[in-house]
């Protein structure tokens, strides 16, 4: 029982609480960094990190080269507003060579005292030369309705990402399911159940830019996303999923569940979204209105990351058999040309949002084509001729190897298998390019399906390949045939070392590739 005391000092405070008016109550609180930090885009000499609030306030950033903080570079960033969502993000620059940097991340009021506590996070920097590189890719988080399951352990591959150490993560496309509601409950073919966490924002497909914020927030609720934001930086890419399964430009949706079917008006709240949610440098404009996911990450005298956009600009998916067609579009082609030939570093990897080769069927009866590949053969089963977007691919290969261009990597995801892919003119119905492997990782945590067809215009062949048992298909986290790949570059010989790793970090394939030239 409150004594006599305790009761009249209570209704005092509660009195002078209510005298003063709510601008005194709200002084009771202070700001609030809600989803942890990310920093992203790591390049020479810059960065670009991430945070967000929740409320109005300005974003206030701090780095040094240790923990103590002792005498920071202070850096003023904007003030956040619903009309970001209440994230932010800083570009630094200035930043050292082979180094870890530590930032830290708070917000203050603009009209009021109060801040919130300060975030930290940690990246290295790109290094020197000699200095090896080691660095991470998958795609695909929370799609077919997987989501966050507390039972099983959460984002359980995110964990194991972190624990290899990379110096950023390549996230390769569907950094969120946008048209793959997540509900408490899924039953699944053999009769379990996975049990997620579910809110009212993910539990149908997004269409207001408010459905696809909460697509993005939804994945920080998991403590292992949120860990591995906070000390390895991203490179973000997006596909089809944060819009759209799918989708093209000007498409209007075949899809009971949508009330807004065109899907330029939802890439476009997609793209909003995903500008907001991760740390893509931007240009002029801090909300990346001016800015481009197709863009270069000079990563040391070791490596480029040239990153790909293949859903802005491509045309519609039909047979793919045409005199025409683009996954690129005409800009991008000669943009991805001239950064791939002019490169200096020693690799230059492709950051490619879809295979190249593999066969991906779309609409009714699989009549149209998704990716590159068509599927086209002659007589005798062999390779047909390019036609339709395979010959925008045609060409990007035959320039890249007209301007001698070595050390090419293409990495990529989509497809929910691993595998490994030799590509050889030897092999294929044109023989102007120079050999080169493609590298296939993931699902991070989706549904896994597969193997798709090889489309062999361009010579491929399948070196590894770990997919669902014939049969099976959309298999859940839990039966263990999640996937993500790392990518290690010698500081002496500058070789690389790529390698396949299951959902819990074993590995599974590992080639070693000499530098050429």
């Amino acid at each position: 029982m409150l004594s006599r005391r305790k009761f009249v000092f209570g209704a005092l405070s509660a009195s002078a609480a209510v005298a003063c008016g709510p601008r005194a109550l709200r002084l009771t609180r202070q700001p609030a960094v809600t989803h942890g930090v990310q920093a992203g885009d790591v390049q020479v000499g810059r960065a670009v990190v991430w945070a967000r609030c929740d409320e109005a306030a300005r974003m206030e950033v701090q780095w040094a080269t240790t923990p103590r903080f002792a005498t920071p570079t202070v850096v003023a960033g904007p003030v956040v507003t619903a009309a970001t969502d209440f994230t932010g993000t800083v570009a630094l620059a200035g930043l050292p060579a082979g180094q870890t940097v530590f930032y830290r991340i708070r917000f203050v009021r603009v009209a009021e005292r109060g801040g919130s506590a300060w975030a930290i996070g940690q990246f290295m920097t790109p290094p020197t030369a000699g200095q090896p590189v080691r660095f991470a890719w998958s795609g695909d988080t929370c799609g077919q309705g997987f989501g966050i399951n507390d039972e099983w352990g959460g984002l359980k591959s995110y964990a194991a990402l972190a624990a290899v150490q990379p110096q950023f993560f390549l996230h390769s496309g569907d950094l969120m399911y946008a048209d793959n509601p997540i509900l408490p409950e899924k039953k699944l073919d053999n009769g379990r159940i996975w049990r997620n966490r579910s809110n009212p924002g993910v539990a149908k497909v997004a269409e207001t830019i408010e459905e696809f914020r909460a697509r993005f927030a939804y994945n920080f609720d998991d403590e292992h996303v949120r860990n591995l934001a906070a000390h390895v930086p991203i490179l973000a890419q997006w596909d089809d999923h944060e819009t759209h399964n799918n989708w093209w430009p000007g498409q209007l949706l075949d899809d009971d569940r949508y009330v807004v079917r065109d899907a330029s008006v939802l890439a476009a709240r997609a793209r909003q979204a995903t500008f907001e949610w991760t740390p893509i440098g931007r240009n002029a404009d801090p909300s990346g209105a001016d800015a481009t996911i197709h863009r270069v990450i000079h990563y040391g005298p070791l490596l480029d990351v040239i990153v790909v956009d293949l859903r802005s600009w491509r045309t519609p998916n039909d047979d793919n058999r045409g005199s025409t067609g683009a996954m690129m579009g005409a800009a991008q082609t000669r943009w991805f040309i001239d950064a791939v030939a002019s490169s200096r570093a020693t690799w230059k990897v492709i950051a490619c949002d879809q295979p190249l080769a593999l066969v991906i069927g779309d609409g009714p009866g699989d009549a149209r084509q998704e990716g590159f590949a068509n599927g086209a053969l002659v007589a005798g089963a062999t390779a047909a001729p390019p036609a339709g977007r395979e010959l925008e691919l045609a060409g990007v290969l035959r320039e890249l190897k007209q301007r001698n261009v070595k050390n090419v990597v293409w990495l990529t995801a989509d497809v929910h298998y691993a595998a490994a892919h030799h590509f050889d003119p030897a092999r294929a119905a044109v023989a102007d390019f120079d050999p080169f492997w493609e590298f296939v990782a993931g699902p991070l945590h989706a549904g896994t399906f597969g193997p798709n067809s090889l489309d062999p215009t361009f010579g491929p062949e399948v070196r590894f390949i770990r997919a669902p048992a014939p049969g099976t298909g959309n298999l859940a986290p839990w039966d263990g045939m999640q996937s993500f790949g790392t990518v290690e570059l010698d500081g002496r010989g500058a070789g690389a070392t790529v390698r396949l790793h299951d959902g819990s970090g074993r590995e599974l394939y590992r080639v070693e590739l000499p530098r050429q030239g």
